[in-house]
């Protein structure tokens, strides 16, 4: 079972996708944990994809690609995944198409996670991360035990640069010109399924889950 997740960002793709791969067993492959691994690292590739990432911009397929190949290739992948986060744009989707074909493999399912643009600024706006330990919260949904401090570590938590109402606008914008094409993408590929993201999670992943079968 090789599923895409698309969406926003802020749609909830990511969580979505943590729970299908502990559901069915599969790896959860995303983009972003790697690239905050290696920016909280200050390696030269997490500097690089902060630089871009701070600016509400997609990190370059240079940094991503080569990376998502070699992960698939793995053995735990043999009986799946979960990309969250890849691919970003056309020129991706068909590189992985192309790779996966030549291994004699497709991508089983695209699930996209619909939720509109005021719902997703709302949403990132409400997000706090602590920058020593890496845990995220929600000011609604998630909130810490005690304001303003990270419940694991005692640190304050912070409103990350890329949640910031600026940049979720200019992520979308970037979404909507560059990601949502995939849409139509995995559709003529006829694997295509939405789900609406703006419901309670577990009722989105019961859609999921019924998409996908028991």
């Amino acid at each position: 079972m090789k599923i895409i997740m698309l969406g926003a960002p802020g749609a909830g793709k990511g969580t979505q996708a943590k729970r299908i791969a502990e559901k069915y067993a599969v790896p959860h492959i995303s983009t972003g944990d790697i690239f905050r691994a290696n920016i909280k690292a200050g390696t030269e590739l997490g500097k690089e994809a902060k630089s871009y990432m701070d600016k509400g911009q997609l990190v370059p397929d240079t940094v991503t690609i080569g990376m998502l190949m070699d992960r698939i290739a793995k053995e735990d992948c043999a009986g799946g995944y979960v990309l969250d986060g890849f691919p970003r744009t056309l020129a991706q989707a068909a590189s992985l198409t192309e790779a996966l074909e030549k291994r004699g493999d497709k991508i089983d399912y695209a699930i996209d996670v619909d939720v509109p643009d005021e719902n997703i600024v709302n949403r990132m706006g409400g997000r706090r991360a602590c920058l020593n330990c890496g845990a995220t919260y929600h000011l609604e949904f998630i909130p810490t035990k005690v304001e303003g401090i990270c419940d694991s570590c005692g640190n304050e938590i912070v409103i990350r640069e890329d949640d910031k109402p600026e940049t979720v606008k200019k992520r979308l914008e970037v979404y909507h010109a560059q990601t949502q094409p995939l849409i139509e993408y995995y559709g003529g590929q006829g694997v295509l399924k939405s789900v609406d993201g703006t419901a309670d999670m577990d009722k989105v992943f019961a859609a999921i889950v019924h998409i996908l079968g028991e």
